[in-house]
């Protein structure tokens, strides 16, 4: 058990500032606070939470929420007492505020590190310091142990509906700021949180219709398609999303959803194919594709697993797993469908664009702004969105035109994405998801993945395996390079100062496979 610092000129580091030692609720004036573990105060034995002084050094409470708690989950370093507490503040409330913002946080695509971070800023902030987070894909845990010889009190919530939405994700992030820094009362924090639950969405029903299928047509622009293509893509991902809802609200897995949704796409390749009408019908189903791969949940993924919490990110890969074969089952049956019916459906050529930069650049730019209203960003951070889309689409041509590999080119551009999305967050006070996932939009392997399930609809396996693998390539590298310019954040930005005798601690653990 960690000692809290003594305060200057006090006793035992709990009298307040005008001198007058605080007593505890339930216990003698002279009780002395700071004794053994086994000799807690009562009042926290029956749910009801002390007024305790903050401790931690003022450079601490400049840092956002995430800088400050993350790296106590990562070093280990001893907890913080909060800016303010509540006297008489109750532990199951405590704990269920916790829980219920962890969940909202965890079902708009969080990392598991920042939801932990969360749950415990939120604890420490009214006062309960021996709190353990635990978080995994579909359940949260919170349990809390007043002392050594007490029996902890744990409290878990489990996450059923997972809803794409960043701008209530920011309210969220903010929420935890206020809670950290001491600026809202546990009754407060209740009412925000219900409020953010209760807000609308920041765009209406048929703007998002519409930004779906403009994903796909600005997408299949960016894979040399034509007017014609573009027009068709959009149409065709509008169908798709449309039938995708109707299943949606009768119930039916997402699974069927994603099949449903990809075969528009590819029906109208095949119609294109079929017509003969001298475009790039491959460019339709491309756009789909943009319109449909989870690029969230891969970024997420593979976060959680490079951050150390394996479970949840198995069980986020394993939904990317099924919603990629969804989409893969969809396109394939219609284009199998279509080889039988006689349409010339070719792997050679099939994905060769033309260099077109200032067209391909207003596309990239197109396929963010429109992919940032899909996951209801903020509407004063549409011109970020569009802005890193075309900054992510220069820095993977410029690289690919100069000889670098696909996949090198694509963790430099999510890297550098990565790294200007961590700052513009920290600048902010919220989360970096709403800058990074819609700047990756024109970097999704759509055209690989379609090359691989071409390869296997006509019977040429090595060749549709081998896209397929090229595609998973491209999209681990993806969301590697987003993490990386995440983790490369935290040496630019200001490190946390531990507390006065606080012991120095390794910055991370290393296993070596042990």
């Amino acid at each position: 058990m960690f000692e809290r610092p003594r305060r200057p000129g006090t006793a035992d580091g709990t009298d307040d500032p005008r001198g007058r030692t605080r007593p505890s609720a339930g216990t003698a004036p002279s009780a002395n606070r700071r004794g053994t573990d086994d000799r807690e105060d009562q009042s926290v034995r029956t749910g009801e939470i002390p007024v305790r002084m903050p401790w931690h050094p003022t450079p601490m409470s400049t840092l956002p929420w995430q800088d400050r708690l993350r790296a106590r989950l990562r070093a280990g370093s001893p907890a913080l007492a909060p800016e303010k507490a509540e006297p008489g503040v109750s532990v199951p409330r405590v704990l269920d505020l916790a829980l219920r913002t962890g969940e909202l946080l965890l079902a708009s695509g969080e990392g598991g590190e920042d939801v932990e971070a969360a749950m415990l800023g939120i604890t420490d902030a009214y006062g309960l310091e021996r709190c353990t987070p635990n978080v995994t894909f579909t359940n949260l845990t919170l349990s809390y142990q007043p002392s050594l010889v007490d029996p902890p009190m744990t409290s878990e919530r489990v996450v059923r509906r997972r809803a794409t939405d960043f701008n209530r994700l920011a309210e969220a992030h903010r929420l935890v700021e206020d809670i950290t820094t001491g600026e809202l009362t546990l009754e407060d924090a209740y009412h925000r949180l219900a409020e953010i639950r209760r807000n609308r969405h920041p765009y209406p029903v048929w703007l998002v219709l519409v930004a779906t299928g403009g994903i796909a047509a600005t997408a299949s622009v960016l894979v040399g398609g034509g007017p014609i293509v573009a027009c068709a893509a959009f149409f065709a991902a509008m169908l798709g999303e449309k039938l995708a809802q109707g299943l949606a609200r009768r119930g039916v897995p997402e699974f069927y959803q994603f099949v449903l949704a990809a075969m528009p796409a590819a029906a109208t390749a095949v119609g294109l194919i079929k017509a003969d009408i001298g475009v790039q019908p491959y460019a339709v189903v491309t756009g789909g594709l943009f319109a449909l791969l989870p690029g969230r949940a891969l970024v997420a993924a593979v976060q959680d697993g490079l951050t150390g919490f394996y479970i949840t990110a198995s069980a986020r890969l394993l939904e990317v797993f099924y919603l990629i074969i969804g989409i893969i089952c969809g396109v394939s049956i219609m284009l199998y469908a279509g080889n039988q019916l006689g349409v010339n459906l070719t792997i050679e050529g099939s994905f060769y664009p033309t260099s077109r930069p200032l067209v391909q650049l207003l596309a990239a730019a197109g396929v963010s702004l429109t992919f940032a209203v899909l996951v209801q960003v903020r509407p004063r951070a549409l011109v970020i969105a569009l802005i890193g889309g075309a900054c992510s689409w220069s820095i993977f041509e410029v690289l690919r035109i100069a000889g670098a590999s696909p996949i090198l080119a694509t963790v430099t551009a999510t890297g550098v994405v990565g790294l200007l999305g961590q700052l513009l967050a920290r600048a902010g006070r919220t989360s970096a998801l709403p800058y990074i996932i819609p700047s990756i939009g024109p970097l999704l392997p759509g055209s690989a993945i379609y090359q691989g399930l071409l390869g296997l609809a006509l019977g040429h396996t090595d060749r549709g395996w081998i896209g397929l693998t090229n595609a998973a390539g491209l999209a681990l590298a993806l969301a590697v390079g987003v993490n990386l310019g995440s983790e490369v954040a935290r040496f630019v930005l200001p490190a946390p100062q531990r507390g006065v005798g606080s012991t120095k601690r390794a910055a991370a653990k290393r296993t070596r496979g042990f």
